[in-house]
């Protein structure tokens, strides 16, 4: 199989050998070191063989020598395909260019369809699609992967939760799911508004029901707040008590914080490689920069070619490569201390809800431990403690 591959390449010639000193010629072929494939009589006087373009000369020369003729009877190999195409080469360009244009369409965008947005969503989707380049006429080797695209949507628009993103061929598709506010009930269950922790109630904000608690009074967990019920005794109504109420409540952080730290950042420099893959065989195209990094992060994107509906074997591949520094942070105990407080705040604020807020904090013990600066941090809150608890029929 290697020899015919070889052959191929290089060229091989059927010929025809007639004459009465056959035999001899052979054997100056052999003593000359010239390659005669599939050498078969036909008759008493003529031979034919395949011999390879390469010895064509020599055998001119032994030949001229010999009892005998040689005659050509056809070509095989590459350098005669190349030389039919060079004859034919309006035939040839117009079938390549043909074939490019017909693989660069196919690896075109040639729809973006939405699912799932209002149409004014919708639009202001497309306008973020088209600032990434995401739009009709574009190639999609040189766009962003599906996750960085479903990545920049999700963060650049505040009014969606979710966005999918699909390539199918030659078109892309997105099913958004919307943020909806929800809608406030119409009719709510009759209910009692109770404490949902030990507080001092701070303030109150009361659209429905009868209060039981007053402002710098101390509730306990299940305490009621806000009654359900209205009206004078025996004369009583059963409602849905409503509102928000507000008390003052403590949050205690353990915190841990090294005085001294070491992490990879970016510098900036980096270089961009771009390439072109035939199966697992990579032909850089442009960028053969080659800076030589002390650490180095590596990002890869490799984009598949298509041609019409079928996946091809060759890929288009850019790797941008970034220079990372090793930084070496100290913090004194001082700036430990105020980092830790720092980041028992954003700990406290992840437990609330859009309502509460620090007032305050307290740094109860601190200790520094193998280069550590351990907190325990008391943080006084305000929040909203109010839940409800369904009136059952017969309280």
């Amino acid at each position: 199989m290697k020899n015919e591959w070889t052959n191929f390449v290089t060229g091989t010639v059927g010929i025809s050998i007639k004459g009465k000193g056959i035999e001899r010629f052979l054997n100056q072929c052999i003593r000359q070191n010239i390659h005669l494939l599939n050498i078969k009589r036909v008759n008493h006087e003529s031979v034919s063989a395949e011999m390879l373009l390469k010895d064509l000369s020599k055998v001119r020369v032994l030949i001229r020598d010999a009892d005998c003729k040689l005659y050509f009877r056809r070509r095989q190999g590459l350098p005669f395909v190349m030389k039919r195409m060079i004859k034919n080469g309006g035939f040839v360009l117009g079938l390549v260019a043909f074939l490019t244009i017909l693989t660069l369409l196919s690896n075109m965008v040639w729809r973006v369809e939405i699912t799932g947005a209002q149409p004014h969503t919708e639009h202001a989707i497309m306008k973020e699609l088209e600032g990434m380049g995401v739009k009709q006429g574009r190639l999609q080797f040189l766009l962003d992967s599906p996750e960085m695209i479903q990545y920049k949507l999700t963060n650049n628009m505040s009014n969606i939760t979710w966005v999918g993103v699909e390539v199918k061929g030659t078109s892309y598709h997105f099913q958004v799911v919307e943020k909806n506010e929800p809608k406030a009930q119409d009719q709510l269950s009759p209910q009692h508004i109770v404490a949902g922790k030990k507080a001092t109630i701070t303030n109150m904000f009361i659209e429905k029901g009868q209060p039981l608690v007053k402002v710098n009074e101390v509730v306990e967990r299940g305490q009621p707040l806000v009654s359900g019920l209205i009206g004078k005794e025996g004369n009583q109504k059963v409602i849905a008590a409503k509102g928000k109420v507000f008390g003052e409540t403590w949050y205690k952080s353990e915190v841990v914080i090294p005085l001294k730290t070491k992490f990879q950042v970016v510098t900036g420099n980096s270089y961009v490689k771009h390439y072109f893959h035939i199966g697992h065989l990579g032909l850089p195209i442009w960028g053969f920069k080659n800076e030589e990094y002390k650490t180095k992060k590596i990002e890869s994107v490799k984009k598949p070619i298509y041609f019409l509906k079928w996946k091809l074997p060759i890929a288009y591949e850019t790797i941008t490569v970034r220079e990372q520094e090793e930084i070496e942070r100290n913090y004194s105990v001082v700036e430990a201390v105020q980092q830790g407080i720092k980041d028992g705040r954003e700990q406290v604020m992840l437990k609330l809800d859009e309502d509460g807020k620090i007032k305050g904090e307290k740094v109860l013990h601190q200790r520094e431990d193998n280069g550590k600066v351990k907190l325990s941090i008391l943080y006084q809150v305000i929040e909203n403690i109010a839940i409800t608890q369904p009136i059952i029929q017969g309280d």
